[in-house]
């Protein structure tokens, strides 16, 4: 049998608070997420503006706290202007970024009504490539002036009388990267006094709203971190977030570092913490800087061919090329293939959880994270249905029970070594020695007395008996509301499909139980376990 694996929490020990936009997704107009999934004004369901009913309602029920649109890279040429008013006067553009043709159908107006039918907060990226500080104050004044303006009165004639209120701005796209058009990877400080002055004049016209400056697009990066401290350097005083961006890859078959990704995303998160912090005693500020996570995302991806001689991390090679064969594309919203992601709904589920509980257990800095296939994860769609996946469920207990303070956990388990690897020259990852099979965090909401423990089992084979200590909570601790829930599935490549989407809905586990201020229970391998109870006040 495994060796007994342990978590010791105490209320002593808070990590900080935790943002309920910590569990947001991101929305961007590639492939069919928005023609197709979000807006198809041929499926039977679809309203009266085309919005696809089935997702909206599903989004809705789920209490998605924030979405982050239109995108991405696609809004570093997106020409917002000519995306409102009547559909039959707007300009059709190409989209260079991912070679496609943008009808603008759903254009700026568009986006934030459905947000506000799906009732989840837009977080808005304008678009810094090829626009300009006029177009950022001039989106701003169009969006949430309340009227007497050109800008304001144009969104009402337009049929939308109030304003929108969208509180969080991002201050362009991924702009270190060769990839973005309008890229400042060459002219940081530049990128910096951009940002200055943009986010001033954005506040200057709603002094109520908070902005998000482009740090890093991965670890990766040669540049990491210095580029994103001299952009800090010139515009700390004037904005909110550092926005970064990140998506983990692992070979086919190796689970432990697809689910061991987690610990790179906590790399990063000190590495930006402290680079934060660094400009903040520079400038003798009383700020302290958030960290933004707006694009996040772990996958099994294939290794690559590797080329030793082109030097290391350089992610220009991956995104700056030229395809003389490539043809832009019109995507049909009606036209929309039944495509499935590599992998098992388990893999997916605790590939994404896996991430989140690094969040959870930095809350004190991030406090957005808007992850890339979030709305998928919340609600899977084909053509003409929508179901939900293991992801769906574990989504949904996070959003409920991921609220409060985050608590520290210390974890005592057996361990595993991740060799370092290479998915290609951009992806490559130095190793990990003495990994926790148990991964963990832990909230705790103190409005309903909820102390709540996230665990997730990495090993492929072994049952683990689990102690939670919590004996520091005392006699506070109420044995008779204590729940554990498990995800799991004897085959982990397993799929659902609309006709069986309840196949990965938790089940509760009979044999937790509290003795002495110790929970005691079991994690099967590979599973999601949320384990809850009440905490009376003290």
């Amino acid at each position: 049998m495994a060796r007994r694996a342990r978590i010791t929490i105490h209320p002593d020990f808070p990590v900080g608070e935790i943002s309920p936009r910590l569990f947001s997704a991101f929305l961007e107009p590639i492939g069919t997420m928005v023609n197709g999934t979000m807006y198809n004004p041929k499926h039977p369901t679809s309203d009266e503006q085309g919005f696809r009913k089935d997702f909206l309602e599903s989004l809705r029920k789920s209490g998605l706290p924030a979405v982050r649109l239109p995108g991405g890279n696609f809004v570093s040429a997106w020409q917002w202007k000519d995306s409102i008013g009547p559909k039959e006067e707007r300009k059709v553009h190409l989209d260079p970024a991912w070679y496609q043709y943008i009808t603008n159908e759903v254009g700026h107006d568009e986006y934030l009504q459905w947000a506000e039918k799906a009732g989840t907060a837009p977080l808005y990226t304008v678009n810094l490539g090829t626009g300009t500080m006029q177009d950022a104050m001039d989106i701003v004044e169009y969006t949430n002036h309340e009227g007497g303006t050109y800008w304001s009165d144009l969104r009402r004639k337009y049929g939308h009388e109030k304003p929108y209120g969208v509180d969080t701005w991002y201050l362009g796209n991924e702009m270190d990267g060769h990839w973005q058009l309008g890229s400042r990877e060459k002219d940081p400080r530049g990128y910096g006094v951009l940002c200055q002055e943009t986010s001033k004049a954005m506040k200057w016209i709603d002094p109520t709203i908070k902005t998000a400056v482009c740090g890093s697009s991965a670890p990766f990066m040669e540049h990491f971190p210095e580029w994103d401290e001299k952009v800090l350097d010139q515009c700390y005083d004037v904005v909110d977030y550092l926005s970064v961006h990140h998506y983990h890859s692992a070979p086919p078959g190796d689970l432990k570092s697809l689910l061991g990704g987690a610990l790179y995303y906590e790399d990063f998160i000190n590495t930006e913490a402290a680079m934060c912090d660094f400009v903040k005693s520079k400038h003798r500020s009383p700020k302290t800087m958030m960290i933004s996570f707006d694009e996040f995302g772990g996958m099994i991806r294939p290794n690559s061919e590797l080329h030793p001689g082109w030097g290391r991390y350089n992610m220009a090679r991956t995104h700056y090329r030229f395809d003389p064969e490539r043809k832009y594309i019109l995507h049909d919203p009606d036209n929309m293939p039944d495509k499935t992601f590599p992998g098992g709904d388990m893999e997916h589920m605790l590939s994404m959880v896996s991430i989140q509980l690094a969040f959870l257990r930095h809350a004190d800095r991030v406090k957005i994270g808007c992850m890339t296939g979030g709305l998928h994860a919340l609600c899977a769609s084909n053509h003409d249905r929508v179901w939900r996946t293991a992801s769906h469920y574990a989504y949904m207990q996070l959003l409920e029970f991921a609220r409060g303070l985050s608590m520290q956990v210390k974890v005592d388990s057996e361990t595993f070594d991740m060799p370092g690897y290479a998915i290609d020259d951009t992806s490559q990852y130095t190793g990990k020695d003495g990994v926790n099979y148990v991964d963990s965090a832990c909230a705790w909401n103190q409005e309903n007395g909820i102390l709540s423990i996230f665990v997730i089992n990495r090993n492929e084979t072994e049952n683990y008996p689990l102690d939670l200590d919590l004996r520091g909570f005392g006699a506070a601790l109420d044995a008779s509301s204590l729940s554990h829930y498990e995800i799991y599935s004897d085959d982990i490549s397993a799929v659902t499909d609309p006709d069986h989407d309840d196949a990965f809905a938790p089940v509760k586990v009979g044999e937790a139980k509290l003795e002495d201020g110790v929970v005691k229970t079991h994690i099967r391998p590979l599973s999601w376990n949320v384990i809850t109870l009440k905490v009376s006040s003290t």
